[in-house]
């Protein structure tokens, strides 16, 4: 992982590198049968199970960096991983590999009175660039959906949740290998450096939208500064 205090440079060489590697795997995606995602994501869903002590050890680093810095109640049990959590991430993963595959789906067909027939097909939209806060299941959840929708994930999650996400990233990670998709499939930013973000938002040719999933101040941030299309 890059050490938090990266420079500025080392940080947004690591970005392009990452916005980079997830452009290439977006083009593997796009053609990427569904069994083989499908098989991505019960295979991700069974390491999140056997990984169980790694991420509850992750976690419990987490919730101490958090209980010193004073989070409050509500902030500290969204951040909290128990059995209970883990299961369901796990079975989130296996409900999405269960789900129809959308891409290819004809949403929508006429045809011209000069007999051009046309039609709305369902594909991917590329590269998703992800900014979340506190709960380390969203890593499990967005890395999902992405995979089952053909698109290459780039997660950002809060740095209260760092080691979480990153042990549950290795998990999905695992998923990928096993049914031979690119690692760069579903990236996490391997650093809390806030600098990250900004680096990101400015990723116009690599990432095609950027999706933040937290408080108002987040939201505003991003709507602020990104350079990319923004679904809040």
């Amino acid at each position: 992982a890059l050490p938090t205090e990266a420079s500025k440079g080392d940080v947004a060489a690591t970005m392009r590198a990452i916005g980079e590697a997830a452009r290439a795997a977006a083009r593997e995606l796009a053609t990427t049968p569904a069994k083989q995602k499908d098989r991505a994501l019960t295979a991700a869903a069974q390491a999140i199970g056997d990984r169980r002590k790694e991420i509850l050890a992750a976690n419990e680093r987490d919730m101490a960096a958090a209980g010193a810095g004073k989070l409050t109640a509500a902030l500290l049990d969204r951040l909290k991983l128990d059995d209970k959590r883990i299961e369901a991430m796990a079975a989130g993963l296996t409900e999405i590999a269960r789900f129809p595959d959308p891409i290819g789906a004809v949403m929508a067909e006429w045809a011209r009175p000069n007999g051009l027939k046309i039609a709305r097909v369902r594909v991917p939209l590329g590269v998703i660039g992800i900014i979340y806060e506190s709960r380390p299941n969203v890593t499990a959840d967005a890395g999902g959906i992405c995979l089952k929708s053909g698109n290459a994930a780039i997660l950002r999650g809060g740095s209260e949740s760092f080691h979480s996400s990153s042990a549950i990233h290795s998990a999905l990670i695992e998923g990928l290998r096993a049914a031979n998709l690119p690692a760069a499939a579903i990236q996490l930013v391997p650093t809390t450096d806030r600098a990250a973000v900004g680096e990101m938002l400015r990723l116009s040719d690599c990432i095609d939208v950027i999706v933040p999933r937290g408080g108002r101040g987040l939201i505003e941030r991003v709507r602020s500064e990104s350079r990319i299309p923004v679904i809040a």
